[in-house]
């Protein structure tokens, strides 16, 4: 349960939008995955075979990037300022 909290929880006025970013980056990414593959191969069996294995792996991992950049966002928002005082 943990973990789908992890995933799903909203962070603060405007929620977190990594889920959606990550949807949005998985159809650019087959997109342009798809297109380089087919044009280096000329076959669009080979190119779609490609354009689906890479970018779901790469898909996944860009989704726990965001979650772990979104959570160094917070951490540094809510840190105390740490500012050193000067001698005059």
């Amino acid at each position: 349960m943990r973990f789908l909290k992890l995933l799903f929880h909203s962070h603060g006025h405007e929620g977190d939008q990594s889920l959606l970013k990550t949807m949005t980056f998985a159809i650019t990414h087959f997109t342009v995955a798809f297109t380089v593959a087919y044009v280096l191969t000329g076959d669009i069996i080979l190119g779609s075979l490609i354009a689906m294995v890479e970018p779901a792996i790469n898909t996944v991992a860009y989704f726990f990037h965001e979650k772990i950049w979104a959570r160094r966002a917070r951490r540094h928002q809510h840190a105390p300022n740490h500012t050193t005082a000067t001698a005059a």
